[in-house]
């Protein structure tokens, strides 16, 4: 397959990889520090699936969607939530090039922005679960992960033969994936898990499993759940799990201990300065509360928590 990844930090550097080294052309949309690191140094992943390394001939590397001229069975955006927009327009100029378009992005809504562009012939969303870390440009080091990569059409129904084939690549290339009828609960199911643990891990400074050691962390944990549950629902959404206790049982029996040592992505965002993507997790939540209604006070509480901290370290590399 060809594939074009947009927005390769860690995630799209990671899967490049693993698809390249299994024989796909992979192409990165990727910052200029990384193009001149990996053509140096070449693209390698290391970690909890094995280690590999791209062979050159398998991978291009652009710092724009439009220095391309290939045409692309599928292109993955793997951008931080709020730069969506951004890369909707970028690829939109690609027109048929660019393939069936899959947002693999962290949050809510990101799915729905492309459809709104591409059309639902051409639209995926994908939830990935999963820990990825720059050790260096180049170097990516899968560190955890919870469950398999999900791969799906943006309504709900019969998974098309490209999200089939994707997911065949994919897991094929080493990172378990699936196809799958409702992408929609897969990512509700993911906003479950990245609301009660990566704003509150972000804002305390510690990692997901410090956060369940403590009672007054998990009664904090346990109403942020309460309040995603009750807007998903409000939402019509739908999740494997009938009620928030049944998820509660899930978090801290299955999916905690999975991932317990891993550094919340938005504490390395803060910690360097970086737009978080809050808007997209509790943010989300708050926002279609308000809309419908429904009380969220410990994500709205977060959400300001979180955008304070953003502000303050800005106002601090300003200085």
């Amino acid at each position: 397959m060809k594939i074009l990844i947009y927005g390769a930090g860690a995630l799209g550097q990671a899967l490049g990889c693993m698809l390249a080294a299994d024989g796909h052309r992979v192409d990165l949309i990727l910052r200029e520090r990384f193009i001149e690191s990996i053509q140096q140094h070449g693209l390698r992943v290391t970690g909890i699936f094995g280690s590999r390394v791209a062979p050159a001939e398998n991978i291009g590397l652009f710092s724009h969607a439009s220095d391309s001229t290939e045409t692309y069975d599928a292109t993955f955006i793997t951008t931080k939530s709020y730069d969506t927009e951004f890369a909707i327009q970028e690829l939109h100029l690609l027109t048929r090039r660019a393939g069936d378009i899959v947002s693999m992005q962290n949050g809510c809504g990101n799915v729905e922005k492309v459809e709104e562009v591409f059309g639902s012939g051409r639209s995926l969303g994908s939830r990935v679960i999963t820990g990825f870390e720059i050790v260096e440009p180049g170097l990516i080091n899968i560190t955890v992960s919870a469950d398999a990569i999900h791969i799906g059409n943006s309504s709900k129904g019969e998974p098309s033969p490209m999200a089939v084939q994707l997911a065949k690549a994919i897991d094929q290339a080493g990172h378990p994936c699936s196809a799958v009828e409702d992408i929609h609960q897969s990512l509700f199911a993911k906003l479950l898990y990245n609301c009660a643990l990566n704003p509150l891990g972000a804002v305390l400074g510690v990692h997901y499993g410090a956060l369940a050691e403590d009672e007054g962390t998990k009664d904090i944990i346990n109403r942020i759940i309460e309040e995603t549950f009750a807007v998903i629902s409000g939402l019509g959404g739908t999740t494997p799990w009938e009620n928030a206790t049944e998820y509660k049982v899930e978090l801290y029996g299955r999916l905690l201990p999975a991932t317990f040592n891993h550094r919340p992505s938005m504490l390395q965002d803060l910690e360097n300065g970086k737009q978080t993507e809050i808007d997209a997790l509790t943010g989300f939540v708050s926002d279609q509360g308000k809309k419908m209604t429904i009380p969220t006070p410990t994500c709205d509480m977060l959400t300001s928590l979180v955008r304070f901290r953003e502000q303050q370290k800005l106002r601090e590399l300003q200085i």
